[in-house]
């Protein structure tokens, strides 16, 4: 009799679930493809039609959310699920709604069209980079709503504007406004990489980009004559120099001793050198100036003035008439003067949580890692809050920003459930009575 009593219970309570909240794998994969099928593609993004589909979202989870615009026409859109314990240091779920563009001819399903293939492959940009982490985000709290979870933390989503393009009008400006102030975060996620293999990869920090350009200057001179000095000489002996140490840099992770992220890397972007005419350049004079631009990428554990040093007395010497700047030089060190990292540690408990929360949805974490690129982590670290970057893609070839970029909708759905433990874990976190629940001593 008690088992037939238990068994109307769980009758009742799965038909007193609103509709809005339950969901079906084929749901949930439906609700990612509109997402992904939104061109938030740069230049000309529609974030307009993604605040909406995120508004509806938002509403289909009964949670407050907001729209802020720090710069016009470019909306960063924020839900709220508010904890029992509201002074508690919040949770930030970050996301970014922008993708890079795509060569369209060159994919196999339009990168728009959300086409999920025989073999379970959904094609779409965005699908790795990174709308997956978006939608995984909101899957994940609809299920814990669902389940008729509470959580003790305040815990935000964010879906924030370009990303893509160095996120100055977006992350940049919201991790200083008073509306961030008023979040009291205490840890965010943002996003990581593809795993090709069966461990998720967590970052605990990122190189920062330094854009360089190299400007050598001298005198004119024939074509045919033999001298000194001249601009494209100088410029030629920086390259040689600059391609020297990126091949000791290369070498380090060829040989194994260093990860991606460890090495300071450097790639050329442009020459820009000649006398333009109507039919190209004009072939017999020897230019007065030349220029060379240069992706360089530094870790966190990297001595910034070393290498600048490194760049004005060997790549950019005044003695041979050269100068430096940059377009951009994110600094390596946060406003206190350390380096921009998150512990990895057992000092960390946002960490251990993590670790524990991934092990007990059935998923493996790899070793932590610095980013060896750039994402908007880099604005909240700044401040000295722990972020971590984080997207459960198991078994999938990193294909961001690659054509035919693609998630297959298992992992997808794994993800979900991964992220509905770390949530879980995140939210149900209450060391009140141990620290006080400053973020400072979190």
């Amino acid at each position: 009799m008690e088992f037939l009593y238990l068994y109307l219970y769980l009758i009742i309570l799965l038909f007193t679930i609103p509709s809005s909240i339950k969901s079906s794998s084929e749901e949930v994969i439906s609700r990612f493809q509109q997402y992904l099928q939104i061109n938030t593609a740069q230049p000309t993004p529609n974030y307009q039609q993604s605040t909406n589909f995120l508004i509806s979202q938002a509403n289909s989870l009964s949670l407050d959310s907001q729209t802020f615009e720090f710069v016009t026409a470019k909306p960063l859109f924020l839900i709220k699920w508010p904890g029992t314990k509201p002074d508690l240091p919040s949770i930030l779920l970050y996301s970014h709604t922008d993708v890079v563009p795509a060569e369209i001819q060159k994919w196999a399903h339009h990168p728009f069209d959300a086409h999920v293939d025989d073999s379970g492959r959904i094609y779409a940009r965005g699908s790795q980079d990174m709308k997956c982490v978006g939608m995984q985000y909101i899957e994940a709290v609809r299920r814990l709503k669902a389940e008729g979870f509470e959580p003790v933390r305040s815990v935000y989503l964010a879906f924030a504007p370009d990303e893509e393009i160095g996120g100055h009008d977006g992350a940049e400006k919201f991790a200083e406004s008073e509306v961030f102030d008023k979040l009291n975060v205490g840890i965010v996620l943002d996003e990581g990489l593809a795993s090709p293999n069966g461990h998720y990869r967590p970052f605990f920090a990122e190189r920062s980009p330094w854009w360089l350009v190299i400007k050598a200057t001298g005198a004119p001179g024939h074509g045919a004559k033999l001298y000194d000095n001249s601009a494209m000489e100088n410029l030629l002996k920086s390259i040689e120099s600059i391609r020297r140490f990126r091949a000791s840099q290369f070498d380090l992770l060829k040989a194994g001793l260093r990860e991606e992220g460890d090495v300071v890397s450097v790639n050329m972007v442009f020459l820009k050198a000649g006398t333009p005419s109507p039919t190209g350049f004009v072939m017999n004079l020897q230019p007065s100036e030349a220029e060379a631009g240069f992706d360089v990428r530094v870790p966190p554990t990297t001595d910034p003035e070393s290498l600048e040093r490194r760049i004005a007395e060997e790549w950019a010497p005044i003695s041979r008439n050269m100068s430096f700047s940059f377009k951009q030089k994110v600094p390596v060190h946060d406003n206190s003067g350390k380096p921009v990292i998150t512990k990895t540690d057992s000092s960390n408990p946002w960490w251990t949580l993590l670790q524990n929360a991934v092990e007990k949805a059935g998923g493996k974490l790899g070793k932590p890692e610095v980013f060896p690129a750039s994402t908007d982590a880099r604005y909240f670290r700044k401040r000295g809050l722990p972020a971590i970057g984080f997207s459960p893609m198991a078994n999938t070839p990193i294909l961001l920003h690659d054509h035919n970029e693609f998630l297959h909708k298992d992992e997808y759905l794994k993800g979900i459930e991964i992220y509905e433990s770390i949530i879980k874990a995140y939210a149900s976190f209450d060391d009140h009575g141990k620290h006080g629940g400053s973020r400072d001593e979190l």
